[in-house]
């Protein structure tokens, strides 16, 4: 095919793109067709000539992969699919509906979407994660392309994504800018200044090209001219027209989100689209996946009874023992590696560690994106520092990523650096997400338990880990599972029971033993699975020891560990009574922290009295 016949080809594809997109969503009475029509030459050139694809294999290593940053735009997306013969054309009509996979922002509910989008500038960190799986990790020619809008380049996770992207030279990385200068209630920061974007993109190291997005020549050089480029991502800068090749849409302010109306306005604008040829099938072509296996069996806890270890220092020795067995497994952190001891996995296995820096937006949508390249990765950062990616991580699963999240330093024993360093959120936020999964480990042997867990359970796994050493309370063969527990005191005369996680466990077990001293024997839980919590554990150790339970926490009394047993109780006939933090604390020491706000053994020991008497 020459140069002439490839031009024409693509033309009509793009035509069909549109026409298809405009069918769509006037069909469902909504959607976003401006935004699809303004890309559709760039979706033309990438799918059907660029992109090196295996639509049978989507998760093949070896074959390129799409990411639509610009969710919306979904309709276009579909309708490439209807163009490679993946879908039945008439099938397109379902958008939005419920029950159709082809949903309002693409999902991976359809096999051929890696991440879900529509919260935007989220697209890029994704792909940054992909790219370097594909460069470092699987050494493939895989190359990952993110259609951007305009819009969402004033998101700062997105400069987050290009500064990383820059450091690690990822020249497999493509991202296009959809131009089309409108936004959804206004015109965009820099409208058409394309060079604006150019000179944004190059001061943090990237290749950047500035085309006309709706000429096909130029399309197709400016992506040969990125394949050619060597040790650094790519941008292309496309100058569209948002609603392009329609008069009643073009470049017309107030069209964002609206539908044409069925009848005579769809009608007017397909006469506007004329097509001159019939559609060819398109299949890519590439290989199956290989799926990554054990290369040793994972080496036990290896610690002493009563000997003193931070939680966040035994993640750093479990995540060193799964890397020796599973070589998926990769790791991430924050700028904070020597605080939640990432640092030993970075210096067992250097090739496995991605250096985020301070950008944990970014950090967790690398981690959703090299999920999708059969990794599994663990985030970690400062507990309080992942509210910065929560949205990230709400779309995370959505994208159903398999992702694990590592939170240090949580609560008031952190001690002298004060409020901002203290997550005291953290489970609430994590227990939020759909399908998540919340550890908090009370010991270095638990930790490396739940650490293990994690690996082997699909999904998002959040792990609470703490500052200060505590004693080692469990036997290195000690079990734990997804939704345990363990009832750590117990005797027949319990009046009622103490529920604990993490550092006031150990307080409530110091407290356990002033109170059987006074001859008021009490049972102690160890919550160290948040969620799913041990409801029938739980309900059973209640209901033996009064009805009446106390729910101890370094969190605040919002959303905690106290809401999750209130939540698990709730129809049980049982009490709760939450010891949490309830004000902003301060910077002091972790003993009178615990003190001070209502946590520590002689507190517990207060309260205890009080509702007994």
């Amino acid at each position: 095919m020459n140069n002439h016949q490839l031009h024409n080809r693509l033309k009509e594809i793009a035509t069909r793109l549109r026409i298809r997109s405009l069918r769509a969503t006037s069909e469902a009475g909504s959607g976003h067709p401006t935004s699809c029509l303004s890309a559709a030459d760039l979706a033309a050139a990438l799918f059907f000539h660029v992109m090196r694809v295996d639509f049978e294999n989507p998760l093949s290593l070896d074959s390129d992969r799409f990411i639509l940053s610009k969710g919306h735009a979904a309709p276009l997306l579909y309708a490439a699919w209807v163009e490679a013969g993946l879908i039945e054309a008439d099938r397109i009509l379902t958008l939005r509906r419920f029950g159709s996979d082809l949903e309002g922002h693409p999902t991976p509910r359809s096999k051929w979407v890696d991440v879900a989008t529509g919260s935007l500038g989220q697209g890029l960190s994704a792909g940054v994660g992909m790219a370097l799986s594909a460069k470092y990790l699987d050494r493939s020619g895989s190359r990952t392309f993110v259609l951007m809008g305009d819009g969402e380049s004033a998101e700062g996770s997105v400069w987050e994504a290009v500064a990383m992207a820059a450091h690690y030279r990822l020249d497999n990385l493509v991202t296009i800018v959809d131009i089309n200068r409108l936004g959804q209630s206004q015109a965009t920061m820099h409208g058409w200044d394309v060079e604006a974007y150019a000179r944004k993109f190059a001061g943090f190291g990237w290749h950047a090209v500035s085309i006309d997005g709706h000429d096909i020549d130029q399309i197709l050089g400016a992506f040969e001219e990125a394949e050619g480029v060597e040790d650094r991502p790519t941008a292309v800068l496309a100058r569209t027209e948002k609603g392009h090749g329609v008069s009643l849409l073009a470049n017309r302010d107030g069209w964002h989100g609206k539908a044409l109306k069925k009848g005579d306005q769809l009608d007017a604008a397909l006469e506007e689209l004329p097509l001159n040829s019939d559609p060819e099938p398109f299949r890519g072509s590439g290989e199956a996946e290989v799926a990554m296996r054990p290369q040793a069996r994972l080496r036990e806890p290896e610690f002493r009874r009563g000997e003193l270890v931070a939680t966040r220092e035994a993640y750093g020795s479990a995540l060193v023992k799964l890397g020796e067995c599973y070589d998926n497994v990769v790791a991430l952190d924050g700028d904070t590696k020597n605080s939640t001891f990432s640092e030993k996995f970075m210096q067992a296995f250097p090739d496995r560690f991605f250096e985020c820096f301070i950008a944990e937006q970014n950090m967790v949508g690398a981690a959703v994106g090299l999920s999708k390249k059969n990794k599994i990765p663990f985030a970690s950062t400062f507990a309080a520092f992942f509210g910065r990616g929560m949205d990230h991580l709400r779309m995370g699963v959505i994208s159903q990523a398999n992702i694990k999240c590592v939170g240090s330093h949580c609560g008031v024993s952190i001690g002298e650096d004060g409020p901002s360093q203290m997550g005291l959120e953290d489970l609430a936020m994590f227990r939020s997400l759909p399908g998540s999964v919340v550890f908090y480990p009370c010991d270095a042997v638990s930790t490396e338990r739940v650490v293990a867990l994690a690996a082997e359970h699909r999904g998002l796994v959040y792990i609470r880990t703490s500052r200060p050493k505590t004693a080692v309370l469990y036997d290195n063969r000690e079990v734990f599972r997804v939704g345990g527990s363990k009832l750590l005191r117990s005797s027949e005369g319990d009046r009622l029971l103490l529920v604990a996680a993490g550092v006031t466990l150990h307080e409530s077990l110091k407290a356990h033993d002033q109170l059987l001293s006074e001859g008021i024997p009490v049972g102690v839980i160890d919550a160290y699975c948040v969620k799913p919590l041990d409801e029938a554990g739980l309900v059973e150790a209640a209901a033996a020891r009064g009805r009446i339970v106390v729910v101890v926490e370094e969190h605040y009394s919002e959303g905690g560990l106290g809401d999750a047993v209130l939540n698990a109780v709730a129809n049980h006939n049982i009490s709760v009574h939450k010891m949490a933090v309830r004000e902003v604390p301060r910077s002091g020491k972790p003993g009178e922290l615990l003190e001070y706000y209502g946590l520590s053994a002689n507190r517990i020991v207060a309260r205890v009295r009080e509702l007994l008497d």
